[in-house]
């Protein structure tokens, strides 16, 4: 799209010269400067590594109250990635993550979950958006080879969570286009 930029005359036509019209090319996009790419980059982080260190501890406090169990064993990368997609589902958001209520739920058979947390990224943000995080229990790990037995003489000790996650989101505003 080519766009054209008029000059306006005045009665100061002589002192500036003739009117003339300037025509510039706005189709390739305008490239932050460097140090300020690199802020943007470096603010990402920051906010990639709050939210996966409140995630942790919404789940540690979350084992306690909810889950029957002394330890719980995630993925290294899990959350991560989780704290990243959740980013990425605030980004057109009028408060972005701020305006998120995070709901955590914990599914230990297919089709059975429950809810073991709930948080607000920032309580003093009205929230304009709910994410809903579901973790799977790994059925796929050593624990699945055991007898039912065994299973239940262990059930309080570990809970292995799958590096598959679900992360549905629900907006709580309509926009005017939609």
């Amino acid at each position: 799209m080519k766009m054209e930029v008029l000059s306006v005359q005045s009665v100061f036509q002589k002192e500036f010269g003739p009117t003339k019209l300037d025509v510039k090319d706005w189709i390739i996009p305008l490239q932050p400067p460097t140090a300020s790419h690199q802020q943007t980059q470096e603010h990402h982080e920051d906010a990639l590594q709050a939210l996966s260190l409140r995630l942790q501890n919404e789940l540690k406090t979350a084992k306690s109250r909810h889950l029957a169990c002394t330890e719980v064993l995630l993925p290294a990368d899990l959350l991560r990635r989780v704290a990243s997609d959740m980013l990425t589902m605030s980004e057109k958001e009028p408060c972005g993550i701020r305006g998120c209520t995070i709901y955590i739920e914990f599914e230990e058979e297919p089709s059975n979950s429950r809810r073991i947390a709930t948080l607000k990224a920032d309580p003093s943000t009205v929230s304009t958006f709910e994410l809903y995080l579901t973790l799977k229990q790994d059925r796929s790990g050593w624990t699945s080879i055991l007898p039912q037995f065994l299973k239940n003489l262990a059930r309080g000790s570990t809970i292995m969570i799958s590096p598959d996650f679900n992360l549905i989101k629900n907006k709580l505003y309509r926009s005017f286009s939609e």
